[in-house]
Order: structure tokens, then sequence, then C-alpha cells
């Protein structure tokens, strides 16, 4: 089934379940904020996809963008002086994008498929919640060294499998590559077991640097007034 979306190119990748606040204050987004809101665009929804590189797309570099993005929900909107907005949005479904179309609007519009989870090659009841805990374990030893991902919580017990990866996502700092590679992966089994070694190599990677600034503190001691 496709559908056409409104578009939000950024530098970062939103996931399904994750919360997205922008500020916005070019005038082509403050129009999209007013669309949405005056529900000229329907049920206050637009795709947001994420950039290869840099933080902004042109008209001539619309091949920055990935393939995969992900719907957002328009929460709340705080009107600001000029005409700039605070708003707050979730990540819903993601999408494939098919076509772009620069001219029915002042921002970017899409046609865009939905893209569902795929049945995995191997599951069972059993595997998912192995997956499930050792998943949970990792994110319990990554907390432990003290990162964490401000105004996120661990996800409730009740949480269903395939919503899972996003949500350990979300409480963990990651690369924008990171997360775009999760968005795409469409086998919840694989995607599990991919936010599970995300997060193994992060505690890895905290776990060497903190051993980083005793070595250098002797440089620290010497450095200039300036």
């Amino acid at each position: 089934m496709t559908e056409t979306l409104p578009l939000f190119p950024l530098g970062n990748v939103l996931l399904p379940g994750g919360s997205l606040p922008l500020h916005i204050f070019e005038a082509r987004y403050r129009q999209l904020v007013m669309d949405l809101v005056n529900e000229v665009v329907p049920g206050r929804r637009f795709g947001v996809i994420g950039i290869r590189q840099g933080w902004e797309v042109g008209e001539d570099n619309v091949d920055a963008m990935y393939e995969v993005g992900c719907s957002a929900h328009l929460d709340e909107v705080q009107q600001l002086p000029e005409g700039r907005y605070d708003i707050t949005t979730t990540g819903r479904d993601r999408f494939r994008l098919l076509q772009l179309d620069t001219e029915a609007a002042p921002y970017l519009m899409a046609r865009v498929e939905w893209l569902p989870d795929s049945t995995p090659q191997q599951d069972s009841e059993q595997l998912r919640e192995r997956l499930s805990a050792s998943a949970r374990a990792a994110q319990e030893r990554y907390l432990a060294t003290g990162l964490r991902v401000e105004g996120t919580t661990t996800p409730d017990e009740s949480t269903e499998f395939a919503a899972l990866s996003y949500a350990l996502a979300e409480n963990c700092v990651l690369a924008p590559d990171d997360r775009q590679d999760l968005l795409a992966e469409t086998d919840p089994v694989a995607r599990m077991r991919e936010i599970r070694s995300l997060i193994n190599r992060e505690t890895e990677f905290v776990r060497r640097l903190r051993a980083v600034p005793a070595q250098l503190s002797e440089f620290a001691e010497h450095a200039g007034t300036n």
C-alpha cells in the first residue's frame, strides 16, 4: 500500500515508538506545522527520513537521503515568537521512499510504501524469550557504565517483542547509521540480535575509553591558561 506524506529530512533517525522534539524555524516547515495543526495534512502525520551526510537536503541533493524512514505523529505544539514552533512527535510506522515531489507544497512531499515486519527465517517463543532476556541484560550492563539517554526509561516487561529492539535503542547512545540499520531491518528476530550486539559494543567502548583519562592526566596538568 502506498501513500503520500510530507517529508522532513533530518540528520537523525526516528524509530517507531521513539520521541522526537523539534524546533521549527524555517518557513517551509513552519507551514508544515500549520498544515498539520489545521488538518490540511490529515492525521497530523508526516515522514521523517535520515540524511546520509550533513543536516540539510537541497533539491539537488535528494540522493543524500536514506531509503527507509519512519512516520511521525505530531503530539504537541508550542508557538514561539517570530512564527517559530517547538513541537513534540512520536515515531509510528516505517516506510520506504518511492518518489519525491518538490512542487506540490513548500516542503518536500513523498510517495511511500509502508514497510511491515517480515516473517523470521528461524523463530520460536523460546528463542524470542532468550533473545529478549539477553538484550535486556546487555542494556543493564550498558546502564551500569553511567550512560543513559535523558528522559528514557527501561522498557516495560509487557513491551512486545517486535517493539522491544526499538525501545532498547532509545535508551542507548547510538550513531545515526546504527539507528538506520535497526530501522531498515524488517526481521524482528534479526533486529533483536542486532540491538544486543550494538549495546554490547557500546558498553565495551565505554569500558575501554574510561582507561584513557588516567593515562592522559599528566597532559592535563600542563595545560595552558589561554
